[in-house]
């Protein structure tokens, strides 16, 4: 189930930001880290609607996230693998930290951009903000790894492979 959907563009500029309607009963809506109530979804658009809206914005378009899988699957959407760029999978983010898992978001914006990401709540536009800044840092290795016949990431759990065209 998906509480809130928000994507930016490649400068930060929110293209969609809204609730979604919960699917089923919600037991815990985890107030304390996302700030929203049985009430905040009063109005929300159904995950039908937020699906198509999303399918729409993303549709030919190069998606930078981290962790897309999730984001994909979660909405049920399958997008080109090779228009995808993920950070979570991004191999030379993991060496200079020494890593050979995923590392989460927080943790790369605060080594690599020196920001503190989700410090008082769970902000889905600023994790947004976050991935597509830290992409445009390292923007011109990724692309020209692509560019040189290579892919610079892991691939996403073999699970959700329906969801990369």
């Amino acid at each position: 189930m998906v509480a809130r959907v928000s994507i930016t563009d490649y400068r930060g500029r929110v293209l969609l930001d809204t609730l979604v309607r919960p699917t089923h009963p919600v037991q815990d809506y985890r107030t304390t880290e996302t700030g929203y109530t049985a009430g905040s979804f009063a109005n929300a658009p159904s995950f039908q609607d937020v699906q198509n809206r999303v399918s729409t914005i993303i549709r030919n378009k190069i998606l930078v996230g981290h962790c897309l899988w999730k984001f994909l699957s979660v909405l049920g959407i399958s997008h080109p693998a090779i228009e995808t760029r993920d950070l979570a999978l991004f191999l030379p983010l993991r060496e200079r930290l020494k890593q050979r898992s995923i590392v989460d978001l927080s943790t790369l914006m605060h080594y690599f951009m020196g920001r503190n990401v989700g410090l008082h709540y769970e902000d889905s536009v600023e994790e947004a903000r976050a991935t597509i800044d830290l992409f445009r840092s390292c923007e011109e290795v990724f692309e020209g790894s692509i560019h040189s016949g290579e892919w610079p990431c892991e691939l996403p759990p073999s699970t959700y492979a329906e969801y990369f065209s």
